[in-house]
């Protein structure tokens, strides 16, 4: 006690403004005092803005990938799987894209069992830009199989197929708008939105020690086979009379 006498008379009185604690936020029990209003706003706004950025460059390396997304045509797809009718084909590209994105799904799921898991929103990144990659070709080549080719060149066709992507449907080639929003500012807009959603549910593969590789694998498998349903079931339809 005598030492602590001494300390405070070289201190000088106790001051509340001096302290870096704003006043009135300590406890009498001598507890940690709770984060003011003001520091907890900060903070959220500090997430928001990373989530922001988050999903501004993920959608850019979509956007800037897409273009380069290897298509295969109708007939070089015949001729790699000859003698199957418009469905068995089809068939065959889903089952291979499922396995493309369940093997993306499975890395990712693993690298996060790690003792020491990589930077988690790399690793997301990664994962959505990947799976990305494997359904916008899927999508392409559905249209393809279907004879319901995107008009354009190489890159209009891309963000075409891109915008059918954040959609979650097939397009519609007879509806010049469906096109024409596809290649503005509503593209990035819908992008983000369905880059956030691919966030939330990719988030428990990123859980160390308690979710890896093969729910990964299965989640990013369902989504695959759920948009391709989607997407097919708009193809078979045929242009709007």
């Amino acid at each position: 006690m005598a030492v602590d006498d001494a300390r405070d008379d070289e201190r000088g009185l106790r001051d509340r403004s001096a302290s870096l604690v704003p006043y009135g936020d300590g406890t009498a029990d001598g507890t940690a005092p709770s984060v003011s209003d003001e520091q907890d706003n900060r903070l959220r706004r500090a997430r928001g803005r990373r989530t922001r950025a988050f999903l501004r460059a993920v959608a850019e390396r979509i956007i800037e990938t897409a273009p380069r997304v290897p298509v295969r045509n109708l007939e070089t797809l015949q001729k790699q799987f000859p003698g199957l009718g418009t469905e068995e084909l089809a068939d065959k590209l889903v089952a291979g894209a499922t396995k493309g994105s369940a093997t993306v799904g499975a890395g990712v799921g693993a690298a996060a069992m790690l003792p020491v898991p990589p930077a988690m929103p790399a690793e997301l990144a990664a994962e959505i830009v990947g799976v990305a990659g494997v359904e916008l070709k899927l999508i392409a080549e559905l249209h393809e199989v279907y004879g319901r080719r995107a008009p354009g060149n190489a890159r209009e066709r891309a963000m075409a197929y891109l915008g059918a992507w954040t959609a979650e449907r097939g397009i519609d080639v007879t509806k010049p708008a469906t096109l024409n929003a596809a290649m503005g500012g509503e593209l990035r807009r819908r992008l983000r939105q369905q880059i956030m959603k691919r966030t939330l549910r990719n988030l428990p593969n990123l859980t160390p020690f308690l979710i890896g590789a093969a729910v990964g694998a299965y989640l990013n498998r369902q989504d695959t086979a759920k948009l391709a349903r989607r997407v097919r079931e708009d193809l078979r339809r045929g242009p709007a009379a």
